[in-house]
């Protein structure tokens, strides 16, 4: 929070009359239409990338015990596997993967065009539903043990963020897609609505004229006083943290 002593010091837009924002507005809107038509472009792309066979039965652990990928596709043909990263304790958590999947609630809009979306957390499955439990995540959840980690991510470093696109033909999977570090920002509106604001994301990388307010390199930007930024309203709500002993 900028306090008001600070924000009188803060650099701010030039004030113009209504006229002249309006052009300036216009005039960024083309560059707009540009930018989300070259990104229905890449979208087009995508849809038309081959796709390599994956193993439907790597085993996964959930709620019910033991199950294989198959099985996570919950019957729908597609399926949007996220692969959390996972740390002990709670306030060691990855404030990047709480970050975007703090975002992930109303599934209904997905699974209307036959996709099921799930977390694939890269560590210990009673810990990490604890970690779940304790953030108030709905989505499906599973563990992924290290040997299907590998089979899963083949090629690929274990233990980074990763989306991965899966498609079922029959009992038959496929994996179409994959992407990792700012491209998990799909699953993200916090970051999309900053960068609508006149101080954006106020990240040191950003290119913001002079006096405009950023956080400074090497500081967490999606943690407060030690913690992903998003464990403190569940904290606040009388959850516990406590994930139990560590399976690593």
């Amino acid at each position: 929070m900028i306090d008001d002593n600070t924000a009188d010091r803060l650099g701010t837009p030039e004030i113009v009359d209504r006229d002249s924002f309006q052009a300036k507005i216009e005039a960024l809107r083309a560059r707009e239409k540009v930018h989300t038509r070259e990104g229905d472009a890449i979208a087009a792309a995508r849809r038309r990338l081959p796709m390599v066979k994956v193993d439907g039965a790597i085993p996964l652990i959930g709620t019910q015990g033991a199950v294989t990928l198959l099985d996570a596709f919950e019957g729908r043909r597609m399926l949007i596997a996220y692969y959390f990263m996972w740390h002990h304790p709670a306030p060691e958590q990855c404030e990047g993967c709480t970050w975007v999947t703090s975002q992930v609630r109303e599934l209904s809009y997905v699974h209307s065009r036959d996709v099921t979306y799930a977390t694939f957390c890269q560590g210990p499955y009673p810990e990490s539903a604890r970690y779940r439990d304790f953030m108030g995540w709905q989505m499906p959840w599973y563990c992924a043990p290290r040997a299907s980690l590998d089979a899963l991510l083949v090629g690929r470093r274990v233990g980074l963020m990763y989306i991965v696109c899966y498609l079922r033909l029959g009992s038959d999977v496929f994996e179409t897609y994959w992407t990792t570090w700012r491209g998990v920002e799909a699953m993200d509106n916090n970051y999309r609505l900053l960068d609508l604001t006149v101080y954006g994301r106020q990240e040191a990388w950003e290119d913001s004229p002079a006096g405009w307010p950023r956080r400074l390199e090497g500081v967490d930007r999606m943690r407060v006083d030690g913690r992903p930024t998003a464990q403190w309203s569940r904290l606040k709500a009388g959850y516990s943290d406590d994930l139990g002993p560590s399976g690593h």
